[in-house]
């Protein structure tokens, strides 16, 4: 025992030389700062400790350093020093039952040789280290794997390097996925092969385990055989159907006891196992959702963008509802751009999601996709409200110009929105809820009472909102209806269509608030899993339909679109066809006594959507 000297600084090599009784070796807590030279110690003993600890100085692990210390079992303690780096073929030589590199704080990386020449380890442990992956080489031996609070770890090597693989303990629940229910690639090809010998499982535990099966010398390759009876395991492939030659090796063969390996398969544990927040899927979880988020991402950015690109380069004024309707197609354009993230994602980490989880879900990717989808769906929110609220104004005050919404006054009430969407989707980035607790980038997590008062918050202003656009529109139809207003049967039939599209859009979003309002609650009555089906089904739609009903299936859009096509030399007679129609609708108006400084109930109320007017 070399403990609790740190004034030593270095070992001379073939200080440890010809020691053929030593068992165990420990040097801890001292100054040194290489590596000493343990090669030469040629100890005999059937098994070998060595323990280096709490040498902080020490910082790299050479080549071939530990041949020639034991030419049987050997156990390295390699813990709390400061080793950085693991050379090539640093283990080269041994025979490893363990091999401890837990709590090397600064252990961030193992050569992908570093375990070449070496038989094993069993075990590996490298808890608490900074490694960001694990060497491609040797780990077909290990048994159990320890890589708790590796936080560095976010991927795993291919499956079929663990090959012995009994019991993982990760730091990842994501990485459990991997090895859930996993067996070795021939035990499963076994299984499929006597999966009708179940009845000679039963037998077999039945019988004094010597009267069971022997080794029969006479077959080099021959597995436990039954007597002298092949069954089940005939070696004749011309007279059985089970034949195992063209699936093991003969060497593989000749350690397979049947009792042990087919009647009582070893299936690997994991933990921690994935909770309900992350399951065992990739992001989308269900195959027809692949395809539905791709047709919904692409109408909404492609739809709003049009609209954007259009009433921004429209000719005609500014007016309140135009300005509105551009808000409303940014919002929608952004809850696009968050499908087109998520489905996007979903497409490269398919079938090996529990590999890149950590990754996305801790990374700028997800925060990006989060800030997007809650900016968005806020922003839609709040611009749908003034909408309906502008549209009550306007009907109920037609004849009083100077009470007019004007866009003097609609720009700091949108600017006030911008900032309370922003904020919201702000918040959680400042730890306030997390983006990061499922892979579809919602701020789901409520462990705390502050991030549990933040969703319900959100929640109850939603619901608020929807019953303000539902008294307006109750007050919209009592004032079209209204005989003292003359209202005309366009104006009642144009309105009846804004309350369907508006009322439509918050019918969408009812089952997603529902569900959520539950589970803020702590009351959850639907799975991540299913809630992934209203992701797409239902909390897009709107965004993916709002530019169609709002703007580009009406006769306002289409003009000011063949006006801008016109522009770029394209559809120039349509274009003038629509200038005509709408010269000729206002000269007919004008010669009806309705001036444009006192407009009619209809065009003053119905303004944003005039185009819906056949």
């Amino acid at each position: 025992l070399i403990l609790n000297t740190k004034n030593l600084l270095h070992i001379e090599d073939g200080a440890f030389r010809n020691l053929p009784r030593l068992k165990y070796l420990s040097i801890c807590n001292t100054g040194i700062r290489h590596f000493p030279d343990l090669t030469q110690i040629s100890s005999l003993e059937a098994h070998f400790i060595l323990e280096l600890c709490d040498n902080l100085r020490m910082t790299t692990i050479p080549q071939n350093a530990f041949q020639g210390m034991n030419n049987e079992s050997l156990t390295l303690k390699l813990y709390k020093n400061g080793f950085e780096d693991i050379h090539s073929h640093a283990f080269n030589g041994t025979k490893l039952n363990q091999l401890i590199l837990k709590d090397n704080k600064n252990l961030r990386r193992i050569h992908n040789d570093a375990l070449r020449g070496a038989t094993g380890p069993d075990v590996l442990d490298i808890s608490s280290t900074a490694l960001e992956s694990l060497p491609s080489y040797g780990l077909e031996a290990i048994q159990i794997l320890n890589a708790t609070s590796s936080y560095s770890l976010k991927r795993l090597p291919p499956l079929d390097k663990f090959s012995s693989l009994l019991e993982a303990v990760l730091t990842y629940p994501s990485h459990c996925c991997a090895f859930r229910n996993l067996r070795t690639e021939k035990k499963n090809a076994l299984l499929s092969i006597f999966d009708n010998f179940s009845k000679e499982c039963e037998s077999t535990m039945r019988k004094p385990p010597n009267e069971i099966y022997y080794r029969d010398d006479s077959y080099n390759t021959s597995p436990w055989l039954a007597g002298k009876n092949t069954y089940p395991f005939a070696t004749d492939e011309e007279t059985s159907p089970y034949s195992y030659s063209a699936i093991f090796d003969d060497s593989e063969m000749t350690s397979f006891d049947f009792e042990y390996d087919f009647c009582h398969p070893k299936i690997l544990t994991c933990t921690p196992e994935p909770d309900a927040f992350n399951p065992c899927e990739d992001i989308l979880g269900y195959s027809f959702l692949r395809v539905l988020i791709w047709f919904i991402n692409i109408l909404a950015i492609a739809g709003n963008f049009i609209v954007l690109l259009v009433l921004v380069t429209s000719h005609y004024k500014l007016t309140v509802p135009r300005f509105l309707m551009c808000n409303l197609s940014f919002a929608d354009f952004c809850m696009g751009l968050y499908l087109l993230l998520i489905a996007s994602v979903d497409a490269q980490t398919s079938g090996q999601y529990y590999n890149h989880a950590i990754d996305w879900q801790t990374g700028s990717g997800c925060s990006t996709a989060g800030f997007f989808t809650v900016f968005a769906s806020e922003l839609s929110v709040y611009t749908l409200t003034v909408i309906t609220i502008e549209r009550w104004h306007t009907i109920t005050y037609a004849m009083q110009l100077d009470r007019k919404l004007r866009l003097r006054h609609a720009v700091p009430i949108m600017l006030g929105g911008w900032m309370f969407s922003i904020v919201i989707a702000v918040l959680p980035l400042l730890g306030v809820s997390s983006y990061m607790k499922v892979s579809i980038c919602l701020p789901m997590d409520i462990e705390t009472g502050l991030s549990q008062a933040y969703i319900l918050l959100v929640l109850v202003l939603n619901v608020v909102a929807f019953v303000v656009i539902c008294v307006c529109y109750v007050k919209i139809y009592i004032a079209v209806q209204n005989p003292e207003l003359v209202a005309a049967h366009k104006d009642t039939k144009v309105a009846k269509r804004m309350a369907i599209l508006i009322f439509t859009d918050f019918t969408c979003m009812a089952p997603i608030s529902f569900f959520a309002i539950s589970a803020a609650f702590k009351v959850p009555l639907i799975t991540v899993t299913n809630s992934k089906i209203l992701l797409v089904l239902f909390y897009p739609v709107n965004s993916c339909a709002n530019p169609f009903l709002y703007a580009i299936f009406t006769k306002a859009f289409r003009r000011d679109f063949f006006l801008l096509m016109s522009k770029l030399g394209c559809c120039k007679s349509r274009a003038e066809l629509y200038r005509m129609n709408y010269f000729s609708a206002y000269t007919s108006n004008c010669k009806n006594g309705n001036s444009a400084t006192a407009p009619s109930k209809a065009s003053q109320a119905l303004l944003l959507f005039s185009a819906l007017e056949k």
